[in-house]
């Protein structure tokens, strides 16, 4: 390892070396969950009803992100002990269930899982204004390339670790498959280039903020969700076969959206290492496509074909949420506004 490798290994660039301060509450839930967390404890039992909330709202959503975050990172001030607080539990466990009943409302499928990944590879021919990579790649600006990844950081300073909860709850070939993309995810055994650490560097040459949760509270409720629903799937062994959808979904589309954004990289001159992050997803997540296909699934219906259906539902909820943000995103960025809740601060 050179000298400046172990500098970064110890940690100069190291997004999560502290754990980031409690979010601004959006509404009644998110402001009781944040109360709860800043006193340092449950002050008795917590309200349940959660039935009148917008399943996909920034109230809903902020909280639920917030909670999960107990079993990450955590937050500065608030002790290590809440993450299995009771109480906490209880209302974590209704807002997953209003947020879980509305996707599964939402995205009823007939399709088998081989039909379900099948559309997922067909590419759109030509521009495609629906698509967030196609509109970075052909007509985005710097300031758009900024904002996706201010948002996608949310996800991306933990890239793989809400998938990791799934690999103790698979077996033989499923297991297998999944630890194997998961070790390229988390740089194959070299801390510099772990995918986290790597989007890192991609946030430094947009002169971004790379500490961990950093733009939590930029982030509307469209961008929480698409987190949340990893930590959903991967903390629940029942939903284990929605998890494995989910990351297939993801790995499926990876290549071609990420050659797209390095694209949008070069063409803005936005820097090697934003370039680096999005082109090693194009090489990387082409063999992840055909591994994920083959022994993650293939394995996992082999010895549990009743979860087929978990598996359609976690690829057609992870392609309805991305859409939903998509449409958010493109909506403010043609009409020349910023899709985030706080604008960022313009570069020189």
């Amino acid at each position: 390892m050179t000298a400046e490798n172990q500098t970064l290994c110890e940690g100069v660039r190291e997004s999560r070396r502290t754990s980031p301060a409690l979010p601004e509450p959006r509404g009644p839930l998110s402001e009781l969950v944040i109360t709860t967390l800043r006193a340092g404890g449950s002050p008795g039992p917590l309200p349940r009803d959660t039935h009148d909330a917008d399943p996909y709202g920034d109230d809903l959503q902020l909280a639920l992100y917030t909670l999960y975050e107990l079993h990450y990172q955590g937050f500065d001030g608030v002790h290590e002990d809440l993450e299995w607080d009771p109480e906490l539990l209880g209302l974590r466990r209704a807002l997953e269930g209003r947020f879980l009943g509305a996707l599964r409302a939402d995205c009823r499928s007939t399709d088998s899982a081989e039909g379900a990944l099948g559309g997922l590879l067909v590419e759109p021919i030509g521009h495609c204004p629906t698509s967030v990579s196609h509109h970075l790649q052909r007509d985005g600006e710097l300031w758009q390339l900024r904002e996706y990844a201010a948002l996608r950081s949310l996800y991306h300073l933990k890239e793989a670790d809400p998938h990791a909860w799934v690999i103790p709850r698979l077996h033989g070939r499923a297991k297998a498959g999944m630890v194997a993309i998961e070790f390229d995810e988390f740089g194959a055994g070299r801390a510099e280039d772990i995918h986290a650490r790597l989007f890192a560097d991609l946030m430094e040459d947009l002169s971004l903020e790379t500490a961990y949760g950093h733009y939590l509270d930029a982030a509307p409720g469209t961008a929480l969700a698409t987190v949340n629903l990893m930590s959903l799937f991967g903390l629940h062994r029942a939903l284990r076969g929605a998890l494995v959808g989910h990351f297939a979904a993801v790995e499926v589309t990876s290549s071609p959206g990420s050659r797209r954004l390095a694209k949008a990289m070069r063409r803005s001159g936005a820097g090697k290492a934003a370039e680096r992050f999005y082109d090693e997803h194009v090489e990387a997540d082409a063999v992840h496509e055909q591994v994920v296909r083959r022994d993650v699934i293939g394995g996992l219906l082999a010895s549990e074909p009743g979860l087929e259906p978990d598996v359609v539902f976690g690829i057609k909820a992870t392609g309805f949420l991305e859409d939903r943000l998509g449409a958010r995103l493109l909506a403010a960025w043609r009409d020349g506004r910023s899709a985030l809740r706080t604008p960022l601060v313009a570069t020189v």
